[in-house]
């Protein structure tokens, strides 16, 4: 019979510190480091030995985590030297000229937007799109809010929560649940990824109608576009980019390409385009420096968003088994498998709880407004939750990851929409309050599919 000791009960209250901090919307980095510190000391009895688990941990984390930092600072990169052709203006146009009502204006916007979000992320997909479309569906009849919503259900939430190809989400989610490949997570997610896509935006669709009948179009917004001189180089950019993309999807499909290696394949594609718009542009002689240029400010992007969650991820690598490992040793098995173990010999646990139970932390964890900080958590008890009971494990992260993705991703934490907000000059609590019925719903449907299906 396994017995819980002093370093369990600490661990599980200084995640329920975490997630309380979290939920009053304040950052977790002190208390994640207080608490492998602290969990340090209390395993190894040495103050020194803590000291020096506080940064294997990080380290750890950080060696967990390098694939996407690298994969997301090579896509953003990409994506400024594309702008500085001017080829993105051509890349979208043709797009843009789908948009006959508000209705379509919505929907080409928004698989728009989840096309580009799909391969640069929703960050730089707002700034690549955004400014080049939402003026003609805004000429449409689009509502200014609703185009705002659009890039943020289509972004922040469908794309993000999937992130098919450069699988970021997945990936983190994977390395916590002790799963080798994140495209099991993809599998896993995908029924429960289409209920709520579909649910959230036939549910927006309706209320937009609804909202917006006797209408007519609304110019209310500032067309301010870059206006470019398309040429040949600009155009061939255009051109070469969606080929090239076409390419590896194919190549994804016909040899079966998953996890690191269709990131890889992805990867080495932003790599080569943005040489070739640098080569392009300034010659070989001035893209020596160009190039410096791009990569230090791809890094500089990437890291930014992910220096916290490797921190993050340190303390709730703690509770799985292979990285406990990694950080304290080999004698343990993961602080929170040791619990998932615990509760499942002397409490009565059923696939109906625990699914309630990952999707309630979720959403906690999604308050905070940053979903990718949830996922470490997410993973983990996705992890004890299919030891204790006879659940699909990566069906339990894939939950945890989308509850916690569209919750804190940027589709109903006002500090979340700020992006789409901005681009079209509204409210971001006026977006938020779009969002917010069509989400919820969506959740719930997520939450009962789950329970049938894992």
């Amino acid at each position: 019979m396994l017995h819980l000791g002093l370093v369990h009960y600490v661990y599980l209250g200084l995640i329920v510190c975490i997630i309380g901090i979290m939920f009053s919307k304040k950052d977790v980095i002190l208390p994640c480091i207080l608490g492998i510190l602290i969990i340090g000391f209390i395993y190894s009895g040495s103050i020194v030995s803590s000291v020096q688990i506080v940064y294997t941990a990080i380290v750890v984390s950080g060696r967990e985590f390098i694939e996407i930092v690298i994969i997301i600072a090579l896509v953003n990169a990409m994506s400024k030297a594309i702008n500085s052709l001017g080829a993105d203006e051509i890349m979208i146009k043709p797009i843009s000229k789908l948009m006959i009502n508000e209705k379509i204006a919505f929907f080409v916007l928004g698989f728009t937007m989840l096309g580009f979000s799909w391969f640069l992320w929703p960050s730089p997909a707002i700034a690549f799109i955004g400014p080049l479309m939402v003026p003609a569906a805004i000429k449409s009849g689009l509502e200014p809010i609703w185009a705002a919503v659009s890039l943020d259900l289509f972004g922040n939430g469908i794309a993000l929560s999937s992130d098919y190809f450069i699988q970021g989400a997945p990936s983190i989610t994977a390395k916590a649940a002790g799963i080798k490949n994140p495209f099991e997570i993809v599998k896993a997610e995908f029924l429960m990824w289409m209920v709520i896509s579909i649910v959230v935006l036939v549910t927006s669709s309706i209320i937009m109608s609804r909202s917006n009948k006797g209408r007519g179009k609304n110019n209310n917004i500032n067309e301010v576009t870059t206006t470019y001189k398309h040429s040949f180089s600009s155009r061939f950019i255009a051109i070469f980019t969606y080929v090239f993309f076409a390419v590896d999807i194919v190549i994804m499909y016909v040899y079966k390409l998953k996890g690191s290696e269709a990131t890889s394949l992805i990867g080495g594609t932003a790599i080569v385009i943005m040489l070739l718009c640098v080569l392009i542009k300034c010659g070989i002689k001035n893209s020596l420096g160009q190039i410096t240029v791009l990569i230090r400010e791809g890094f500089m992007f990437s890291i930014k968003i992910f220096s916290p969650i490797i921190i993050i991820g340190a303390f709730f690598f703690l509770g799985s088994k292979e990285t406990a490992q990694e950080i304290l040793g080999s004698g343990t098995n993961g602080i929170l498998t040791d619990v998932g173990m615990y509760v499942s010999q002397n409490i009565p646990m059923n696939k109906f709880s625990v699914v309630i139970i990952q999707a309630l932390i979720s959403g906690l964890l999604g308050v905070g407004g940053s979903g990718f900080s949830g996922l470490p958590l997410v993973g983990t008890l996705a992890q004890v939750f299919s030891s204790a009971v006879n659940v699909n494990r990566a069906g339990m992260a894939a939950l945890g990851q989308i509850i916690t993705i569209w919750v804190g991703g940027g589709t109903i934490i006002p500090w979340s929409v700020i992006p789409a907000a901005a681009i079209c000059n509204v409210e971001p609590f006026d977006v938020v309050k779009k969002n917010i019925l069509p989400v919820s719903l969506g959740l719930v449907a997520t939450v009962i599919i789950a329970m049938s299906i894992l």
